[in-house]
Formats: structure tokens, C-alpha cells, sequence
């Protein structure tokens, strides 16, 4: 049986700091999060390894990786977000811990081309992509229209370009390296939607072994209990007893898929 396990990722940022003026919308604000980037960094990487995100949305496994002693390039093609990110990471870190990261102007699809300098180099590949179409329907999403996450996302909701991502991580990663994708299961249409058996069937075609399934709590324990707070909208529909919608749903975890691609460096194990 595939390994399972729980990592606790809760992240509690100041909502009266930094973050509250940001353009960055509250559901792209902590896509991966500072505690499940540094469970990921530390679990698959060593100190001076390279780490690689896509679907970049904020700076969380940049500054991770450069706090823990790593390499760190994101894939970022829209410029009001590396703007966005690098006004976050110079207010979070010292110039000295800035020199080891890196963004390229690139796809996820296209990392390939973005990494040609770096290919099999990477020690870990971190994604949370997107909601993407299932079916041959696009998925929908909600956005504010000024977050610049929701506009890069915008252009990845596609089972194509997922397919191609997951191609250039087998390019990009060195042998023994890791995959990690973070997903998140939704009401669609009514019905549940789990993005995660398809990833897994494209990454194992590709030749990935899919080792560890993780649950990350994404919401604070408290003794036994997971304390979860429900949103605006939420709240609204709660108060809303005509309301014949499905009950709210909270984002109390993510899933955490994690392959490994077979074969290992010299002087060095696939896996810790």
C-alpha cells in the first residue's frame, strides 16, 4: 500500500501586516504555504540543493528554500507578480539570502526551455496547479480581477498544459529527484471533483513512481479539534436560511502527491 502520512501546514499570517494591503487575492495569498514548503524542502532536498516551483503564485517556497540553505527558481511569466514577489522577499530576507533565488519568465509547460541551463540539476519540483478543465470544460473560477496569481492561473487552466508541465518536471528533475503536487478536491457542478487519480496516472506514464501521499492541514489543531473558519461568502450563505445551495465547503487540507523520478545520484539515495 501506498505510504500515508499527515504534515500540520497551518499558516497563520498578520492580516493587519504586509498582507493586507497586497494585491494578491486571499485564496492565491498562500497557495503552497510557508509550513508545507518547508515540510517539502526539508523532506526531499539537502542543503544546497535546487528547488524548482511552478505555477508560482507568492514567494512562500522561494523564501523557504532560501532560509533552509537552497537554490530556488520559480517560474513566473506574468510581471506584476514578480514584481509582487520581489518586494515580499526583500521584506522578508536579507540581501545575502536573495542571491541563491531566482525567476524565470516561463510557462510550467515551458520549463524546459525557462531551466535549458538547469536541466537534470533539480532536486525538487513544487507545484499547486490551477483548477483545470475536466471533461473539456474549463473549470470555473472566481477572480477579482486586479490579482496579478488569478491572471497568471487564468492561462493553465488546460489538461494539456498540465500534461506538460508534468513532461518538462521529468526533464528538468535529476535522477532520484521529486515531484510534489499539491491538490485540492471541489464541488463542481454538483458533483465532487479530485484532481489527483489523473495526475497520477500521467506522471506514472511518464515513468514517475508515485511514493508518498500527504494530507497537509492547512488550519490550525487545537488539543483534538481542527479549528476552521469559514470565509465572507460562506458566512453569508450560512446566514441565508432560503439558501438551496450545497452547505460551504472549507479547504481544511490539501493533497500532496509526491513522486520520485527512478534512479539516483552518485553518492547520493533517492529518497530521505
Amino acid at each position: 500500500m501506498l505510504p500515508l502520512t499527515v504534515w500540520l501546514c497551518s499558516d497563520t499570517a498578520d492580516e493587519s501586516g504586509p498582507e493586507k494591503s497586497s494585491r494578491v487575492c486571499s485564496r492565491h495569498r498562500h497557495a503552497v504555504g510557508a509550513e508545507l514548503a518547508r515540510h517539502l524542502i526539508t523532506s526531499c532536498t539537502g542543503e544546497g540543493d535546487l528547488v524548482v516551483e511552478a505555477f508560482t503564485t507568492g514567494e512562500a517556497t522561494l523564501r523557504a528554500a532560501a532560509e533552509l540553505g537552497r537554490q530556488a527558481i520559480a517560474c513566473v511569466p506574468s510581471h506584476p507578480l514578480v514584481r509582487h514577489i520581489l518586494v515580499r522577499l526583500g521584506a522578508a530576507l536579507p540581501k545575502e539570502k536573495l542571491t541563491g533565488l531566482a525567476m524565470r519568465p516561463c510557462r510550467p509547460d515551458q520549463m524546459v526551455r525557462g531551466l535549458s541551463d538547469r536541466l537534470g540539476e533539480v532536486s525538487l519540483v513544487v507545484a499547486e496547479p490551477p483548477r483545470y478543465e475536466i471533461g473539456g470544460r474549463a473549470a470555473q473560477d472566481v477572480t477579482n480581477g486586479r490579482c496579478p496569481a488569478c491572471e497568471v492561473s487564468a492561462g493553465m487552466l488546460t489538461d494539456e498544459r498540465l500534461a506538460g508541465f508534468l513532461a518538462a518536471s521529468w526533464r528538468v528533475l535529476r535522477p532520484g529527484g521529486h515531484l510534489a503536487v499539491i491538490t485540492t478536491a471541489r464541488y463542481e457542478n454538483g458533483r465532487l471533483v479530485n484532481p489527483s487519480p489523473r495526475i497520477v496516472q500521467r506522471a506514472s506514464a511518464l515513468g514517475f513512481r508515485y511514493v508518498q501521499h500527504v494530507i497537509a492541514l492547512r488550519v490550525p489543531v487545537e488539543g483534538d479539534v481542527l479549528v476552521v473558519q469559514a470565509g465572507p461568502e460562506g458566512m453569508g450563505q450560512l446566514r441565508d436560511v432560503r439558501s438551496r445551495a450545497v452547505p460551504p465547503a472549507a479547504r481544511v487540507h490539501a493533497d500532496v502527491c509526491l513522486f520520485t523520478k527512478p534512479g539516483a545520484r552518485p553518492g547520493r539515495d533517492g529518497g530521505r
